[in-house]
């Protein structure tokens, strides 16, 4: 199943507005735009569990959003409709923004001045794709897959100078874990379990835990399946561990480079805010909201997503606000990229909820890329002007259009 084949005998756009009228209108659906599956690594293991939670908790749009990779579309859209929840064909990447790496700006990754996440929304389904584009995307895919193999030669290593008794095959691990991208989180998961087979007695295994760790014990409960692999990710994959293998410039695109597969895959350049943390910092590019819109403008980026259970209600809401006003594109996302397995539903730090007007908005960057999808899918133009610029002065017309899409999509 593709989105052509979904959307492209759909009515013409007047029939579906006329359809969704007689029927009393589209309401607010609750979305979720954002979360990581199998193909790249995620807390489901499988897709269809994350429809499965959606239809139990209510949320009816779904996107798909896998690092550099759009292998889990067919499925995901075979599942969208078996379940009636409507599918956004999404993609992330890492691009790295080198005068910003030199000038030590962290962008959205607090950790890593320079490198900046972006993503795509609304993608062709199949992915069209050809010439140096698909290059660059392959090379990003290859060399993600050559950092974590030296990844797991390095822990084999630590692994016989402790007389462990077990290793790993990057092949095998791969195969069992991942589909066509082994990321580190797929390796912490790896010695997680084999940690777990081998050493039944808990003493033992925290004994195994500290010596993995170069004398510092463990520090989540041996149940705590998300914490003991965060531990093995900190103390061993991160910068500093045993079995840390630095990233290759190779797997890094420029900023540029993602923006132009995603706008010639047919999707819409969306950057994912952070925004306050834990502690309530910001990173140097996002913590005024004024110039962090100047800057996107500048760049071309017309659209944002963020994942609000890392964030403040208060802090959120008055972002969000902003840039709604602006007539940007705005979704949310829950990720789902880490062992954690959360409500699929959306909801800010401390499972506060979205409140209306931010449900509503969500909705709206939703109803604008079910728009473009089938738009694009019916061979005319989407969201963007053919200079790539989004067509912000018919955000109206766009959500309305993709209310309609949605709504004979849950009808037929």
């Amino acid at each position: 199943m593709n989105y052509q084949s979904l959307f492209a005998n759909y009515p013409d756009r007047k029939a579906l507005i006329h359809e969704m009228k007689s029927r009393g209108g589209q309401k607010t659906l609750l979305v979720n735009g954002h979360f990581h599956t199998p193909f790249s690594f995620s807390a489901f293991t499988e897709i269809e569990q994350a429809f499965l939670m959606a239809e139990a908790e209510g949320v009816q749009v779904l996107g798909i959003n896998d690092f550099n990779t759009t292998d889990g579309y067919a499925e995901f859209a075979d599942l969208a409709t078996k379940y009636k929840i409507f599918p956004l064909f999404n993609i992330e990447f890492m691009s790295l923004q080198k005068d910003l790496q030199e000038a030590n700006v962290r962008v959205n990754d607090p950790a890593n001045p320079g490198r900046t996440y972006l993503s795509g929304k609304g993608l062709t389904c199949p992915l069209v794709l050809g010439g140096e584009q698909l290059r660059l995307l392959e090379q990003v895919q290859h060399e993600s897959n050559v950092q974590t193999s030296e990844m797991v030669k390095k822990l084999n290593d630590l692994l016989t100078g402790l007389n462990a008794g077990f290793s790993f095959d990057f092949d095998e691990l791969k195969a069992k874990y991942a589909k066509n991208m082994l990321r580190e989180r797929h390796i912490a998961k790896a010695l997680r379990i084999a940690i777990d087979e081998k050493f039944s007695n808990p003493e033992e295994k925290k004994a195994f835990y500290t010596q993995v760790f170069s004398g510092k014990e463990v520090k989540s409960k041996l149940t705590d399946v998300a914490g003991l692999e965060n531990e093995i990710r900190g103390n061993l994959l991160k910068a500093g561990g045993r079995a840390f293998v630095p990233e290759d410039t190779k797997a890094f695109l420029s900023l540029e480079q993602v923006k132009d597969i995603i706008i010639t895959a047919g999707g819409i350049p969306c950057y994912p805010v952070l925004l306050d943390d834990a502690k309530g910092f910001f990173t140097d590019y996002e913590e005024n909201k004024v110039a962090l819109f100047e800057t996107l403008v500048s760049k071309g980026i017309y659209s944002i997503e963020l994942i609000p259970g890392r964030n403040t209600f208060a802090v959120l809401k008055d972002f969000v606000t902003f840039f709604h006003s602006k007539n940007f594109l705005i979704t949310f996302g829950t990720e789902h990229n880490t062992p954690q397995l959360d409500p699929i539903r959306v909801s800010c730090s401390g499972g506060v909820d979205l409140d209306e007007d931010m449900e509503r908005i969500g909705f709206e960057g939703a109803c604008i890329i079910a728009a473009h999808q089938y738009l694009i899918a019916k061979g005319e133009q989407g969201y963007l002007n053919t200079d790539g610029d989004a067509k912000t002065k018919e955000f109206d017309s766009f959500v309305e259009l993709g209310q309609a899409v949605i709504n004979h999509f849950l009808e037929e």
